[in-house]
């Protein structure tokens, strides 16, 4: 897909994580994983960001999310946009930029550089060597070790056509203000903390038009109701639905850390859709944490 084509699709509807099955040994469970997406494509999602934060991607051997992309290219390609990542130090970036172009996903997320600091300029640099890796419209992710100032974001914009977004991992509102101040439409804004509906609202009027929603992975009405709220700053309906289920959804998931992942994939068990267990580090839910999540989801499902 073009870069100004993905950057107009992602920007049109919600975003999401899928997560990544795996099975009793923990090892890629491809026939599950497929399953999914081609649930999740059903939806009308704008776009799917295969290996990310929400589908362990941290956890994936690099041909292991090679293997992952793929599949998703053969299961919902020129369905749904696929997005593929882009992680670890500069070479490993750009070695799985061209990887995913190779495999036929439709864009990049830049994820930050893996333990490691590094200044605005190095940090430029890094985005611009992946960037001029691949044809494919990239998406950097500011988080962590990585956050990008708004001079930057204008260099880096500037110097790279096919930057076509930035996804926020901080929500800092000062920062977000001034990035779009300073580069305004060049990009597309992508919420990207965790449980993002929480945010989306207030971020919304940054300039931040859409976020990839995790809870869409095993709750897709919802999500996409949600999302239909906040574009239309419904107020009344986005704190209800709040009330009703993201905050004690968030109750849950803030008892340990890690969880943000983990819950996703208890949600699935939650609704009868498998999601299996999560890798290590990660842990998962509790039986008595997952009938509390079950319970919670009966009562918007």
């Amino acid at each position: 897909m073009h870069p100004g084509d993905l950057a107009a699709r992602l920007k049109s509807g919600l975003l999401s994580f899928p997560v990544t099955h795996f099975d009793q040994d923990l090892a890629f469970d491809e026939a599950r994983y497929r399953e999914h997406l081609a649930w999740q494509a059903s939806y009308g999602v704008a776009g799917l960001f295969t290996a990310g934060g929400t589908g362990e991607g941290f956890s994936l051997l690099p041909a292991e999310i090679d293997r992952v992309v793929r599949a998703a290219v053969d299961e919902i390609g020129g369905t749904v946009p696929v997005l593929a990542p882009a992680t670890g130090g500069t070479a490993a970036a750009v070695a799985q930029a061209r990887a995913a172009q190779e495999a036929g996903a439709d864009g990049i997320l830049l994820m930050p550089p893996y333990l490691t600091e590094a200044g605005q300029a190095g940090l430029a640099e890094h985005v611009s060597a992946v960037c001029a890796a691949t044809d494919l419209g990239v998406i950097v992710y500011s988080r962590a070790n990585a956050v990008f100032t708004d001079e930057t974001v204008a260099v880096i914009a500037e110097r790279n056509p096919n930057l076509i977004g930035l996804k926020d991992g901080i929500g800092d509102i000062e920062s977000m203000t001034r990035v779009y101040a300073k580069v305004g439409d060049r990009l597309v804004y992508i919420g990207g903390l965790p449980t993002a509906e929480t945010f989306a609202l207030p971020l919304l009027q940054l300039g931040v038009s859409t976020y990839s929603s995790a809870l869409y992975n095993f709750l897709p009405e919802f999500a996409l109701g949600f999302f239909e709220a906040v574009r239309a700053q419904d107020r009344d309906a986005v704190y209800r639905k709040l009330n009703d289920f993201v905050i004690p959804y968030l109750d849950i998931r803030d008892r340990t850390r890690g969880y943000a992942v983990s819950i996703v994939k208890a949600g699935l068990d939650a609704v009868g859709r498998h999601g299996g267990a999560v890798r290590p580090p990660l842990t998962n839910l509790t039986e008595a944490e997952l009938g509390e999540l079950t319970a919670l989801v009966k009562k918007v499902s």
